[in-house]
């Protein structure tokens, strides 16, 4: 009888561990991944463009570098708005869209034990390639201004980025 006991035991406990899991690999796991990913990016482009501000401020950031992008892109010839509009809204859609995508593809990868740690190597890798990008001729104060308000602006992206992930994320370790 304690053989059988066992042997039920352990089939009840292996069933309840199956119904217990949620399933993310269908469609409204997808999506909400996907809602998830576009709230941490807004969020964090939000966090982001506090910085920029805070630098244009300084005068350590141009808003000019956000139409120099709409023109890059070509988008400044489809809507006859203001480059720097059209640009912003580019930037907007790349940190809410494109950049929470690849974060929730290598997160996991990353350093940190929580996703908002992880965030900041992750900021740190994406400044790399917007202080040349964004770069308009700053020298001397100016341009110490600028690597560092970018830099901390952009540790601001990732670790809000990633706090959103940790903050909603309640699903198993791997994104979608």
């Amino acid at each position: 009888m304690e053989g059988e006991r066992r042997e039920s035991t352990a089939d009840v406990s292996e069933d309840v561990t199956e119904v217990g899991e949620p399933e993310f690999d269908h469609l409204a796991g997808i999506v909400t991944d996907g809602m998830i990913g576009a709230v941490g990016g807004l969020v964090g482009t939000g966090a982001l463009t506090v910085g920029l501000l805070i630098a244009r401020s300084l005068g350590a950031f141009e808003l000019s570098s956000f139409g120099t992008l709409a023109e890059l892109t070509g988008f400044n010839m489809l809507l006859p708005l203001s480059p720097i509009a059209v640009g912003f809204v580019l930037f907007l859609l790349t940190g809410m869209v494109m950049w929470p995508l690849l974060f929730a593809s290598i997160g996991s990868y990353l350093p940190g034990e929580k996703y908002a740690t992880k965030g900041l190597p992750f900021g740190f890798v994406l400044w790399t390639g917007f202080a040349p990008a964004f770069y308009e001729g700053y020298t001397g104060l100016a341009m110490v201004l600028y690597l560092g308000l970018t830099l901390g602006a952009h540790f601001s992206y990732g670790f809000t980025l990633g706090a959103v992930f940790d903050y909603l994320g309640d699903r198993p370790d791997t994104l979608v």
